[in-house]
């Protein structure tokens, strides 16, 4: 019950962050709200782990992955935030929610594993939902769209590495370097692109900050009660949040057909969340 608990309260923080910098995005560049995201992160974290978590801390075994890892988290944010300053809160998250679809259709190719027919079957689906909720032809195409498919698919990945890392490292470890990696490369650009906020803003981008923090710690902290295959489904309560920020504060509110899309990829992502476990508990034991 506190795996959920925690679960489902880490995304109903996460969707507030999304729409602080959608509303940042009115008046200042992207890239600006996507550092201040980072750096503020990074201070929050590492002051959290220095305070409770210092003796315990160990430095990565797996540097290169830990860093491609962190590039491409940042590529998944930049286009997630850059979608949502156009379209939606809710069409970019639905939009984004093929994540897992591909991380199906990926990991044959990158962790060997085998995914049956019925997998495939439900990425099939799953993507032809993403499709409903475009509508390539009836509606306009734009960047924005093509971006918020972008953050599924980068995130994809970024699943797919977090698998391979979730068991060499600090989970805390592995969100201060993610932090890291796109503070310093942001940071370069700043001077570029920079507009000065005022208290009110400077306010907002904390708050973004602090937001991705105490997010991700909850669901650190989620993980600690429950296998990742078990929470995977909650993560679509997301949603929920994002619809009620999207409408009381965006006035914005996803027509039929985006519901018909959201619902055909959220059950395809929680079919393939379902067979996922159910496979991993019948792997018979060989042994030592």
């Amino acid at each position: 019950m506190k795996a959920i608990f925690y679960n489902l309260l880490a995304w109903v923080i996460l969707p507030v962050m999304d729409g602080l910098a959608k509303y940042l995005s009115v008046d200042l560049p992207v890239l600006q709200i996507v550092w201040a995201r980072y750096f503020f992160t990074v201070v929050i974290t590492l002051s959290f782990i220095i305070i409770f978590f210092r003796k315990q801390l160990v430095w990565t075994s797996k540097p290169k992955l830990q860093l491609f890892r962190g590039l491409i988290l940042l590529c998944a944010n930049m286009l997630f935030f850059y979608a949502i300053s156009i379209i939606s809160l809710t069409k970019a998250l639905t939009l984004a929610f093929v994540a897992p679809l591909i991380v199906t259709a990926l990991s044959p190719f990158i962790l060997g594993e085998i995914v049956g027919y019925r997998r495939w079957l439900a990425v099939i689906i799953g993507f032809i939902g993403s499709l409903i909720v475009i509508r390539p032809g009836l509606i306009e195409f734009n960047l924005a769209t093509l971006a918020a498919l972008g953050t599924g698919f980068f995130y994809g990945i970024y699943l797919i590495i977090t698998r391979k890392l979730h068991t060499a490292d600090s989970p805390l470890l592995t969100l201060l370097i993610t932090g890291v990696v796109g503070a310093i490369i942001l940071s370069a650009y700043m001077p570029f692109s920079w507009i000065e906020p005022n208290p009110n803003q400077w306010l907002f981008m904390f708050c973004i900050g602090l937001c991705a923090s105490v997010g991700h710690f909850f669901l650190i902290l989620s993980l600690k009660y429950a296998d990742a295959s078990k929470l995977a489904p909650f993560s679509y309560f997301e949603i929920v949040t994002n619809v009620i920020i999207g409408y009381y504060f965006f006035s914005d509110f996803p027509d039929i057909w985006t519901w018909v899309g959201l619902l055909i990829i959220i059950n395809s992502g929680i079919y393939i969340s379902i067979r996922e476990r159910s496979r991993v508990v019948n792997v018979p034991f060989k042994g030592p």
